[in-house]
């Protein structure tokens, strides 16, 4: 089952009602539809993306900083529910391995301005990535252990590779974002290399 998300956003990280959720979640998509395409643009272009009144988006987020920090946190909040939604602990590891690359992509695909991001000042977007990075570790080791990986393979070299292929893969996601075949590749390439059989 999802785990549910919440928007930052709200004052002092208080809970927001349903109607001001959906209005910071509308400013944080614009936000990175926005910034995707131009790092410079204003508040002032984010809030018309939007679709609401410049004093709205400054009543939400004191300065652009703060609207970048609320959109790195959203992103890593969504980058865990991916990964919990692949099911890295029960599934069998290689299906547990597809599933969870599929959605890791798609949310790169839509996240993409936020993700990328060097470190982030906030700890919870740090404890999100360090849980996320254990569970792919655990998910290897499952592997590892499911003779998918060969047992003399170094599982941290192997996860670094991962990342690697995932980051580069976000380059190629077809403009309807489908995310399937890729995420194929990703694993096929993961697992068995570029080199011709012997």
């Amino acid at each position: 089952m999802e785990r549910e998300v919440a928007v930052p956003g709200g004052p002092g990280g208080r809970a927001l009602r349903s109607d001001a959720e959906r209005t910071v979640r509308r400013i944080l998509e614009a936000a990175e539809r926005v910034l995707r395409d131009d790092p410079t643009a204003t508040m002032e272009r984010i809030a018309e993306a939007a679709g609401v009144a410049r004093t709205t988006i400054h009543r939400r987020f004191t300065s652009r900083e703060a609207l970048i920090d609320a959109m790195t946190l959203w992103a890593a909040q969504q980058f865990d529910a991916a990964v919990r939604a692949g099911r890295p602990d029960t599934l069998p590891p290689l299906v547990a391995l597809y599933q969870v690359t599929a959605n890791v992509l798609r949310v790169k695909s839509g996240w993409g301005f936020a993700m990328s991001r060097p470190g982030s000042a906030d700890p919870e977007v740090e404890r999100i990535h360090a849980r996320v990075l254990a569970e792919c570790d655990r998910l290897f080791l499952r592997a590892r252990d499911a003779g998918d990986i060969r047992a003399d393979v170094d599982l941290v070299w192997a996860r670094r590779v991962y990342y690697a292929l995932i980051h580069e893969a976000t380059r190629s996601i077809p403009a309807d974002g489908d995310t399937d075949a890729l995420a194929s590749r990703v694993v096929d390439t993961l697992l068995r290399g570029i080199g011709s059989a012997t």
